[in-house]
């Protein structure tokens, strides 16, 4: 069976050789690349099952490899976990806008690095989350035909848009979302346009789930998402 194939991208050397240490150990093929320009041309030619790009590169930043191989036909399903220093979570905001499925902050772990890849890969290889099938996750049961939720066979009354960021969320498990993607996503009857309505949604969500409230996770200074 052919391994599955990663492009790692850092400008630093023995963090490269970090990722590609701890990776070919777990049994993946690495393929390495120092700069923006690199990162392009390996991944149009390599196709990788999924690519770790850090962000500040020479030349080409990490941010614009992502817009380009997202804009790119023959690359953008490609899944990109962004490898970011602790202090940009601007960054990984428009880093996760522009596609970016994932990220991981260094300094980071052996098991958190694995961990990461193998759940991003999962996820890719899984059937596409169909938002209008009844779903049954962490004591809830989210039936779309009908509008309705249930947590511990118990009905939760929900506003349309309540509604709408739960079913949005529930179906991702383990995919960060940012608070314009939830917006993008969910356009109801009381379309909310700020980054703190959608704060102020999530709390009401969470009081009305009651004991399921813990499923929806919050992720500081980038947005949420649902307990994997």
């Amino acid at each position: 069976m052919a391994k599955q194939k990663i492009l790692a991208v850092d400008d630093e050397e023995d963090i490269l050789e970090l990722l590609r240490f701890n990776l070919t150990k777990e049994g993946f093929a690495v393929i390495g690349a120092a700069s923006g320009e690199e990162a392009l041309k390996f991944a149009r030619a390599e196709k990788p099952e999924l690519i770790l790009l850090d962000l500040l590169l020479p030349g080409i930043d990490g941010l614009e490899v992502a817009r380009r191989l997202k804009k790119d036909a023959s690359t953008k399903e490609i899944p990109i976990i962004m490898v970011t220093a602790k202090g940009e979570e601007a960054d990984i905001v428009t880093g996760l806008e522009v596609g970016a499925e994932d990220y991981i902050t260094k300094p980071f772990s052996r098991k958190v690095l694995v961990a990461r890849v193998r759940a991003v890969l999962r996820r890719k290889g899984a059937a596409p989350a169909d938002d209008k099938e009844v779903l049954a996750v962490h004591d809830l049961l989210i039936h779309p035909g009908r509008r309705e939720v249930l947590v511990k066979g118990k009905p939760v009354p929900l506003t349309f848009t309540e509604f709408g960021i739960l079913n949005f969320l529930a179906r991702r498990p383990g995919w960060v979302f940012t608070r314009s993607q939830i917006i993008d996503a969910v356009k109801g009857d009381e379309y909310f346009v700020t980054d703190r309505a959608v704060d102020v949604q999530i709390v009401g969500l969470r009081k009305k789930l009651g004991s399921a409230a813990t499923a929806i996770e919050t992720v500081r200074g980038v947005g949420y998402r649902f307990k994997e």
